[in-house]
């Protein structure tokens, strides 16, 4: 867990009206968001975060959305471009259950299945991370790019470097 862009909330703290968070990263937490995030630089990193707890039902819901603007390497052609990201998200915790209640629940593949609470807290921060993690690609690129393979032999040089063709001749 990270500490650079950490805000801890203990679940005991809240009542049951809606709360509201804004994180903005500053320049020092933009270094540390790009190294974690492994990109060129982070230049922007903006999240508004909304919690309600229902305590009778032991959930708490989280919802919001999380801006940011990266400076990425493309994996086309190895330069640097700019994307801008916008993540909205919605789930919830089930205050009172562990990894092994969960475990147990019998669960359909379509059921929502609740996040664990850990030591009676939630960081905004980790939540924000994640979400932005979760809508990034894993090879970017520009919009619009391409890649297209060029071989480097022609059909004949290729026909006759194929392994089969060469035990063919042996055969013969």
């Amino acid at each position: 867990m990270q500490k650079d862009f950490s805000y801890p909330l203990y679940i005991d703290d809240l009542n049951r009206r809606e709360h509201h968070y804004h994180l903005k990263a500053d320049a020092a937490q933009l270094k540390t968001l790009t190294v974690i995030l492994q990109v060129e630089n982070v230049k922007s990193f903006v999240a508004d975060i909304y919690l309600k707890l229902d305590a009778p039902s032991h959930r708490l819901d989280i919802w919001g959305k999380v801006e940011a603007e990266l400076e990425l390497k493309s994996v086309i052609t190895l330069e640097n471009f700019i994307k801008k990201y916008e993540a909205p998200f919605a789930y919830y915790f089930d205050t009172e259950a562990t990894y092994k209640d969960i475990k147990e629940m019998d669960y359909g593949i379509n059921d929502d299945i609740p996040d664990i609470i850990e030591n009676g807290q939630i960081d905004l921060g980790n939540i924000a991370i994640e979400q932005l993690a979760l809508v990034m690609e894993d090879y970017p690129r520009r919009d619009g790019e391409e890649f297209h393979f060029a071989s480097e032999f022609d059909e004949e040089t290729t026909r006759l470097a194929n392994p089969f063709t060469v035990l063919q001749k042996l055969k013969k």
